[in-house]
C-alpha cells in the first residue's frame, strides 16, 4: 500500500532541523547558528528538482548559511522563519495548483504535527518524537541529518523509475 502512495507523489516538502539536519545547533561566538547538512541528502535533493520534482522547504530555523545550501541544490521554494507552517503549506499548494495527495512532508518535532496531517504522506526520521511517529505513514530506519531524507525521496524516485540519472556530477550534492 506504502509503495502504491509513492507513485502519486510529485512534491517533497522537508522541515530543517531534526529531518535535513541532527538537530544540533553549535552557536559560535559571532552569535550565528551552525548546523551539518549530510552530502547523501544533497544529492537526492538536487536530483528530485533536476527530475521535476517541487521540492520546498519549511523551517521555523533561519539562516543565511542555509538559503545558500538549498539555492546551490537548486530549490527555490525556501521558507525559513516560518512560525505558521500550515499557512505556508497551504500558500505553496495553492500556487503550483496541488493536491495535498501528491505531496510527501517529513518532520520531526511538534510544530510539523498540523502539516503532517494534511499531507498525502507524513513521513519522518527514525529519531522523531513520539507524536509526529503516530501520525507518519512511514517512519525511516534513519535518523535525521543522517540521510532519512534521502531515503524517501530514493523510494519514490525508484517506484516511479526515475531514481538514476544519466549524467551524474560529483560536484551535484556539494554545492
Amino acid at each position: 500500500m506504502f509503495l502504491e502512495q509513492l507513485k502519486h507523489i510529485t512534491t517533497f516538502i522537508f522541515d530543517i532541523d531534526g529531518v535535513l539536519t541532527n538537530g544540533d545547533i553549535i552557536a559560535s561566538d559571532s552569535g550565528e547558528f551552525l548546523r551539518t547538512f549530510n552530502i547523501k541528502d544533497g544529492y537526492a535533493l538536487q536530483l528530485a528538482v533536476k527530475k521535476g520534482y517541487h521540492v520546498c522547504i519549511i523551517s521555523g530555523g533561519k539562516g543565511a548559511a542555509m538559503e545558500k545550501r538549498f539555492e546551490g541544490l537548486g530549490i527555490t521554494n525556501v521558507f525559513l522563519g516560518v512560525s505558521d507552517k500550515v499557512a505556508v503549506y497551504s500558500s505553496f499548494l495553492e500556487q503550483y495548483k496541488l493536491n495535498a495527495s501528491e505531496v510527501l512532508f517529513m518532520g520531526d518535532d511538534i510544530p510539523d504535527l498540523k502539516v503532517m496531517k494534511l499531507v498525502g504522506i507524513a513521513t519522518c526520521p527514525a529519531d522523531a518524537v513520539p507524536e509526529i511517529k503516530a501520525v507518519s505513514q512511514y517512519i525511516s530506519p534513519y535518523t535525521g541529518g543522517k540521510t532519512a531524507v534521502r531515503d524517501v525521496i530514493e523510494k519514490v524516485l525508484k517506484v516511479q523509475t526515475n531514481w538514476f540519472d544519466e549524467n551524474p556530477s560529483a560536484a551535484d550534492s556539494g554545492k
